[in-house]
Order: structure tokens, then sequence, then C-alpha cells
């Protein structure tokens, strides 16, 4: 393949993995940031700030596809101060994506927008696709607000994609690995057993599945609207982190009771405890209809790979 992707928000873990495997496809890619920092050596890095309209949109014009994965991060206390962020990161960006949109010749022809599986809120048991319920809660109502700031944003010329991506599981390229940095050191200390009932949902995707699913929605002409990114295979948290576990060849990992963990996240780990005490069980009813062939498909396979 080739031409010109341009991601926006993509010098973190996910944007990098991304980038890694659109350049190894052939794409010219160039990463939209807002650190001046993010450089590397495989892509131009163009900085924006996300909230207004400025000259990173001229390499937007003539590029093949965008691909929007700017948001706060989820992963920290929850206050009012960063609850805000987390909206306003999303739905600003999006809105200014669209606007800059507007003022090109040659806007690209597909736009794949980053969303949340957490839209669906926390159902612990049920297990969700595409067309389920969305949720209640801080998660569900930025996914709901996330997408229908895309909805406005997109062109009637372009086919949108959207992404409700799950926990991702992949390597450290120099921009850390996600949440999995803190899971593995979590469990080095002992600390990785059973948290609460061990029952909630952890659906997840392997990095290389999730870059297949971006690189089927820029290239498949036939792919339109709302995917669920995640493995046919959601688990419970226990048996996750007994795999990971076995992954790391760490043998003891101590149960946390619900009171704990929430002490223990707020205190010491500066993050939200509802990331580890809910959960979701979510598949895609559509990619297994299109007939998607996932490539890691157990959660054991996946955490071997990435520890």
């Amino acid at each position: 393949m080739s031409g010109r992707v341009v991601i926006a928000g993509g010098s973190g873990f996910l944007g990098t993995s991304l980038a890694v495997a659109l350049g190894e496809r052939g794409y010219e890619v160039v990463v939209l940031s807002r650190r001046e920092e993010a450089r590397h050596v495989g892509w131009r890095v163009v900085k924006w700030d996300a909230r207004s309209v400025g000259e990173w949109m001229r390499e937007l014009d003539g590029a093949v596809a965008l691909v929007n994965l700017a948001g706060r991060s989820v992963d920290c206390v929850k206050t009012p101060e960063h609850c805000d962020e987390i909206l306003r990161s999303r739905v600003e960006s999006t809105r200014v994506l669209g606007l800059a949109m507007k003022e090109l010749a040659k806007p690209p022809s597909v736009w794949v927008q980053m969303s949340t599986a957490h839209i669906y809120g926390d159902p612990m048991v049920e297990v969700c696709d595409e067309e389920s319920a969305f949720g209640y809660g801080l998660a569900p109502t930025v996914g709901r607000a996330w997408e229908e700031a895309f909805r406005e944003a997109v062109l009637p010329t372009q086919r949108g994609v959207v992404l409700r991506t799950s926990f991702v599981l992949g390597r450290d390229r120099g921009a850390g690995s996600g949440a999995m940095d803190r899971l593995k050191w979590i469990t080095r200390m002992g600390l990785g057993g059973t948290i609460g009932s061990g029952q909630q949902g952890i659906s997840w995707i392997h990095e290389a599945d999730l870059n297949a699913l971006f690189l089927r929605a820029i290239e498949n002409e036939g792919m339109k609207g709302a995917y669920m990114a995640s493995s046919p295979c959601p688990v419970s948290q226990r048996e996750f982190m007994s795999e990971l576990r076995k992954a790391m060849g760490v043998w003891i990992g101590l149960p946390a009771p619900g009171w704990l963990v929430r002490l223990g996240a707020r205190f010491v780990l500066k993050t939200d405890p509802e990331l580890a005490l809910y959960g979701r069980y979510v598949v895609s009813k559509r990619l297994r209809e299109e007939g998607f062939e996932f490539g890691v498909r157990e959660v054991g396979d996946a955490l071997r790979d990435v520890v």
C-alpha cells in the first residue's frame, strides 16, 4: 500500500504500535502530537494542540486516511478536573479535526475513530455486542459524547469507522505498554491475585489484531459504522491474572478485597479503583459476520507474547 496516514494523538502506546504496523505496510505516517519531545525516526511528528485549527491541518490534505486516537488517559483518580479533561480531550479533538476537514481541498476518504468498550458500562455477567444497550456512568457518558462528536464531524463524503476498543495487550516500544505496565509491576510484587469477586469481565485484544482492524478499516471499503474491537474470548479477572502470573513466572498472587483495592488504588497507585473492580464481557457480532480472523484468540497466548 502507499499514501499518507495521519494519526491524531498517536505518540502513546497505541499510536506507536499502529505507526509501526502502517510503516511496515508501506504507508507514510504522520503523527499529530501535543508533546514536543514526541519524535521518532520511523515517521514525522507534527505539533498540534488538539483544540484549534492550525498548520497541522495541511498534513490531512491529500492523505488517504485519518485515525483519531486523541484523548486523556483514564488511568487516574477521577477528580472533577480529571473527568472534565477526559471528556473534553476526546470531544474537542474530534470536533477540531472535523472543522479542519471542511477546509481541505482533498480530505481523507476514510476516518477511523477510536471509541471505548466501556460505553456498555459494567454489566458483569452479560455478554455485550454492537447491538447491546449502552450503560450508565462516567465512561458510557464519555463514550456516547465521543461518538456523537464524531458523527457530527465526519464529512458526508467520508467513510467513517468507529472501533470500540477494549483492553489492549502489547509490547513496550518506547511509549510504555499502557495498563500492562502497572499490572506487571503489581504481579511482580506478589499482589496479582483475585480482586473483589474476580468475576468481573476483562475484554481484551492483542495489539497485532487491533492494528489489523485499523488496516482493515482503512483499506476495506465495505467496513463502515461501529465495531467492537475485542477478542472473541473475554475472561474473568481471576482467569486473566492467573494467566499473567503464569506468563511472568510468578507463582504467588495475593487476593485483595474491594475495600482494600479502593484504598490502595486511590492513595498508593493514584488511579481509579473501578478500573479493577468492575468490568465487561464484550464480543463483536459484526466482525464475526464479516469473517474477520483474530490472530490471537486466547489470553494466555497474548500475555506470553507481550511479557
